[in-house]
């Protein structure tokens, strides 16, 4: 009996076309966008060379040394800044026309000439601050002591030690574009929800004549129920391997080498979002429609704060309602695959799939025993 009622729901479900719609074609949609919108998000916080000109005068071509600072961190792949050597006027008009940031000037003291404030700016600004100081150091040191030259002074001065390390929590490199795609799958995974909907909704007799029938079938409802409940959650994670194999073959977005779990986190998803829409369907007691609204507004407000639309709002929601995080199944999902992706231990995709379970376990007690109590008059 579990093989013929599972394979003819699941035959009824592959008909409607307009639920797979909103759960397969829709979110690939939604992905392609995401990654003709954000493929080059990454690159545009690399650090590019600086234009800037110096006005070649008198001053700038007696005074050597900063000569050959200034041409030294501009060369090589490395360098600081476009230099370019003119005059005054010439700078001046490079700077209106924003050919350049900025135009260095050597008279009795070194300055610039900007036409607005900014990162730029702010970096030519330090540059020669730093210079400044440094060469001021340097003259008073040989004041006092002519014999440092020779002990090495100016060698000191042009390496400049470091001690601080940059230690990484994880083998893998930061990258800001898997939240986008992460937060997909996971709102993905709460789209589910519209076929755990629908299949409240057929069992509840006073809503359509298909479910007034199941009502009166020998078969208990809430087996039919089971049974349908599980050929839902098969075809959804069906689709969802859809979405992770385009993702991962068609758009390259890496999921790090931890595959089988990412597998298993997509699943306690689609469990999560079915027994959702299951759960939703039965405490909301309206029509079809209000049930669709209620998920779609719970479904877009989680993937909104869990940084689907501004990776922003996930960190100033973790940073002032913490809690939040936590009560958000769309963030806890996210969460799970960032960690997969990110951490070498498991301590935190631990927390989330826990929370995931919970979750999913009481959506489904809570549709249970709505579901159970329901009893009609007539059909």
């Amino acid at each position: 009996m579990f093989q013929h009622l599972f394979t003819a729901r699941l035959k009824c479900l592959t008909r409607d076309r307009q639920m797979m719609f909103w759960t397969l074609l829709f979110p690939l949609l939604l992905a392609t966008f995401f990654n003709m919108a954000f493929s080059n998000l990454n690159n545009t916080e690399a650090f590019h060379p600086i234009d800037i000109a110096v006005v070649d005068n008198d001053r700038y071509r007696q005074n050597k040394d900063f000569q050959s600072v200034l041409e030294e961190v501009s060369q090589g792949e490395d360098r600081i800044f476009n230099l370019t050597k003119t005059d005054g006027e010439k700078a001046e008009k490079l700077l209106d026309d924003g050919k350049i940031k900025a135009y260095v000037t050597v008279g009795t003291e070194i300055g610039m000439t900007v036409r607005e404030s900014g990162l730029s700016q702010n970096i030519v600004r330090a540059f020669l601050n730093s210079y400044s100081q440094t060469s001021s150091a340097v003259a008073s040191i040989v004041r006092e002591n002519p014999a440092s030259v020779k002990n090495g002074l100016l060698e000191a001065v042009s390496d400049r030690g470091e001690y601080t390390r940059e230690v990484s929590g994880s083998s893998a490199e930061p990258n800001n574009v898997l939240n986008y795609f992460y937060s997909l799958i996971a709102m993905s995974c709460l789209y589910g929800g519209f076929w755990g909907l629908k299949e409240v909704t057929d069992i509840q007799a006073d809503l359509s004549q298909r479910a007034a029938r199941v009502n009166v079938a020998p078969v208990h409802k809430l087996k039919i129920f089971l049974y349908n409940m599980c050929a839902a959650i098969l075809l959804h994670f069906s689709e969802m391997l859809v979405l992770l194999a385009y993702l991962y073959f068609g758009l390259k977005i890496d999921f790090g080498s931890k595959t089988l779990f990412v597998l298993l986190t997509t699943f306690a998803g689609s469990v999560l979002g079915v027994s959702f829409g299951a759960f939703v369907s039965a405490l909301v007691k309206k029509g079809e429609g209000v049930k669709v609204a209620v998920l779609l507004a719970v479904s877009m407000a989680g993937s909104f704060l869990a940084g689907m639309m501004s990776e922003e709002m996930k960190y100033i929601v973790a940073q002032n309602v913490p809690v939040l995080s936590y009560l958000n199944p769309v963030n806890l999902l996210t969460d799970a695959l960032y960690s997969l992706y990110y951490y070498d231990v498991m301590t935190r995709y631990g927390w989330n799939m826990a929370a995931v379970c919970a979750f999913a376990l009481l959506f489904c007690l809570g549709s249970y025993f709505m579901i159970r109590r329901q009893k009609y008059a007539s059909l």
